[in-house]
């Protein structure tokens, strides 16, 4: 799982170097004023939204000692919980309207990395695509909630909240490694087929989903830049795996 998880992650390595061989910029455009806007609105709404959850917490404390000291800390995990439920609204929401732009990214760094310019696999519309990218991601955003919700709840419970920051932070690399993965997968597998697909491969998916959470931690820059270079690095990895599988085959196969 480690080793994976290190692939996952050294894969950002070429990302950069690869979006400018290709020009794959001009891709990313519609993707990156979605990031932006979405980023904007729900960094307001974290902003309004943690001290009235902080006050609501700390209506548990009924005595008036410790009261001041209760409703600080209540305010603080208050930030927290809104923080992380922002980042798992945020990611699923731009990776599944960036969908049908991100398709085309990965379908030219398929082609660049085999050699096969024209590929056999599912064609799908930009309406497929956008539903796919929808299904994929509600179906992973209510998982993804179903098990942070109980994470959230142990940082009440001193030294078991540190656990659960390195738990929930995993989780939620997890699922970004996963939509950025499935914009590979959307043309060679179904559904059910994707998800068994990210299954087997965990440890790359919670790689490059680790990359993804650190870019939002850089203002701006990392919003602008974390859909370009995690998905770049998620189509590096998954046309490897899908090599290694045999669904597609290798340049040195070609010419034998």
């Amino acid at each position: 799982m480690i080793k994976n998880i290190l692939k996952g992650i050294q894969a950002y390595s070429g990302a950069l170097a690869l979006i400018s061989k290709l020009k794959l910029w001009k891709y990313f455009a519609i993707p990156i004023a979605i990031s932006i806007i979405t980023a904007t609105v729900i960094g307001f709404s974290a902003y309004g939204l943690s001290d009235n959850i902080g006050r609501f917490i700390a209506r548990v404390w009924v005595w008036d000692w410790g009261k001041d000291t209760f409703t600080a800390i209540s305010s603080f995990i208050g930030a927290i919980v809104i923080i992380a439920i922002g980042l798992i609204l945020y990611k699923h929401i731009i990776m599944a309207l960036s969908a049908p732009f991100m398709s085309p990214v990965s379908e030219k760094i398929e082609a660049h990395l085999t050699g096969q310019p024209k590929h056999q696999h599912r064609n799908t519309s930009f309406k497929e695509q956008l539903w796919r990218g929808i299904r994929i991601n509600v179906r992973n955003l209510g998982k993804e909630l179903l098990i942070s919700l109980p994470i959230l709840l142990l940082k009440f419970i001193p030294l078991v909240n540190i656990f659960s920051t390195v738990l929930l932070f995993l989780v939620q690399a997890y699922y970004a490694g996963f939509g950025n993965m499935d914009y590979t997968l959307e043309r060679h597998f179904n559904y059910r087929e994707s998800i068994r697909f990210v299954r087997q491969h965990r440890g790359i998916a919670i790689g490059n989903g680790i990359v993804f959470i650190l870019f939002l931690l850089i203002p701006v820059i990392g919003v602008i830049l974390v859909l370009p270079m995690s998905v770049t690095a998620a189509s590096l990895k998954t046309v490897g795996l899908l090599e290694d599988q045999g669904v597609l085959m290798k340049p040195e196969e070609l010419v034998k």
